[in-house]
């Protein structure tokens, strides 16, 4: 067995980057990580790690040992919890990237019920819409909306959601009702994630460049400022369904509304995925 000593501690070095972060994700001193992985270089007769003073790298032998092990250190990580699964005993804590207000109103309080099943697990959540490097920022899975364009990731469909365009009565009194999408160039339009909104013309998808005086990521700032006659907006229904029940947003152009956003689940294409993860993307995809 001691051929497995310091694998762990490798492993750890060649996700992190170096010593000290190694030893933090570990909870150990970064001395220890470091006799461990010499220990592991001496039984090889081969250096894995290419040491700077700024820098560690893998060296080409270090490489093609990682890409064995790393799935060995994942798969025992797996076979430890999937005992804790028989136990229904979930621990650790669970990292989620997401962003807006859907995240806000249904991931959120979702992954809260979610914590409540499951006492000893921690749930961290960064609301950030930047996009997130798996293994640096030790995410487990991320909450995405929109086209996805990174074909490394794996990503499970969380939910569709119709688009629409609305306006407050204020602003459609003093700028009028646009008719077709292509009049959009003539208002003033509250951009969220881009500044290209597809609508269906003449039965086809189609891009309109739109542009205005207030822009934000976050969906909530975006109907607050159409509620304050800032300019049109365009989002998925989900985030307009109380201020058009209320009557403080109007719809417009309906009949332009472009396909369904998709928000999904998105994390890093590897074999095995960390138990409480699976877990809690199964509930998520299961209760939304």
């Amino acid at each position: 067995m001691d051929s497995f000593e310091g694998i762990v501690e490798f492993v750890a070095v060649a996700e992190r980057g170096g010593f000290s972060a190694a030893a933090r994700q570990l909870a150990c001193s970064t001395s220890h990580v470091s006799r461990q992985v010499a220990k592991l270089e001496a039984r090889l007769g081969c250096v894995l790690l290419a040491r700077s003073t700024r820098l560690v790298s893998l060296t080409e032998s270090g490489t093609a040992y990682y890409q064995q092990c790393k799935e060995l250190v994942t798969g025992l990580q797996q076979a430890n919890e999937q005992i804790n699964q028989q136990q229904f005993h979930l621990n650790g804590t669970l990292r989620v990237s997401a962003a807006g207000g859907f995240a806000e109103q249904f991931v959120a309080p979702l992954l809260m019920k979610f914590a409540q099943q499951h006492p000893e697990l921690t749930v961290n959540i960064d609301f950030d819409s930047r996009m997130v490097n798996f293994v640096e920022d030790s995410i487990d899975f991320a909450v995405r909306y929109g086209e996805l364009t990174d074909s490394s990731l794996i990503a499970r469909k969380l939910v569709s959601r119709p688009m629409v365009a609305v306006a407050s009565p204020d602003y459609i009194q003093q700028n009028g009702t646009p008719q077709h999408p292509n009049q959009l160039k003539n208002h003033s339009c509250i951009i969220s994630n881009n500044d290209h909104w597809l609508f269906n013309i003449d039965g086809t998808q189609q891009s309109i460049k739109v542009s205005g005086r207030w822009r934000s990521n976050n969906s909530n700032a975006v109907v607050n400022a159409c509620q304050h006659g800032l300019g049109i907006a365009y989002l998925p229904k989900s985030s307009f369904e109380n201020t058009i029940n209320n009557n403080q947003l109007v719809p417009v152009l309906e009949a332009f509304w472009g396909k369904a956003a998709t928000s999904w689940i998105v994390y890093q294409n590897r074999q095995f995925l960390p138990l409480r993860a699976k877990m809690a993307i199964d509930y998520l995809i299961d209760n939304i």
